[in-house]
């Protein structure tokens, strides 16, 4: 079952949060756009007050993606860090098994649904054309399913 979290309400019971899973469906087999988006998301997330774990399939994809984070809008600055380096940052780039005390919205970039997943309020799984990375999504979205999370796909048409 999906982690949850008990919050009282007005009555004096507890209501039972289940974690938020977002698919975000993108119209393009390319992986730089993948990443591209997920500046994007980040960005929002983080202008909304979000703290935003972006968890990287491996240290090639972070580095990477740490450079994009730098030089995506020319005009704005969005403070990041590596995850183990610097545990608060508000945006923080991990790779491996733990996402410290990272609670509000998981960006999941790896190809497989990180053990720390039920610790966060939202998750972003971002999806391209491309075979292998749909055919990874389509087995996160099944874990997902049968865990009883709240699932909703967003089908972009451009970007």
């Amino acid at each position: 079952m999906a982690r949850s979290r008990w919050r009282p309400c007005a009555t004096g019971r507890h209501l039972t949060i289940m974690s938020k899973v977002d698919f975000y469906i993108l119209p393009s087999d390319s992986l730089s756009v993948r990443l591209d988006f997920a500046c994007k998301l980040c960005e929002k997330a983080w202008r909304l007050g979000h703290r935003v774990y972006l968890h990287c399939q491996d240290e090639a994809q972070r580095s990477e993606l740490d450079l994009r984070l730098w030089q995506f809008k020319g005009e704005a600055f969005l403070p990041h860090d590596h995850a183990e380096q610097h545990p608060d940052a508000v945006v923080a780039l991990g790779v491996g098994a733990d996402a410290g005390q990272h609670r509000d919205l998981l960006i999941n970039l790896g190809g497989e649904v990180p053990a720390f997943v039920g610790q966060f309020e939202r998750v972003a799984e971002i999806v391209v054309e491309e075979p292998a990375i749909r055919l990874a999504a389509r087995e996160r979205f099944r874990f997902y399913r049968e865990q009883g999370y709240a699932l909703q796909d967003h089908r972009l048409q451009r970007l």
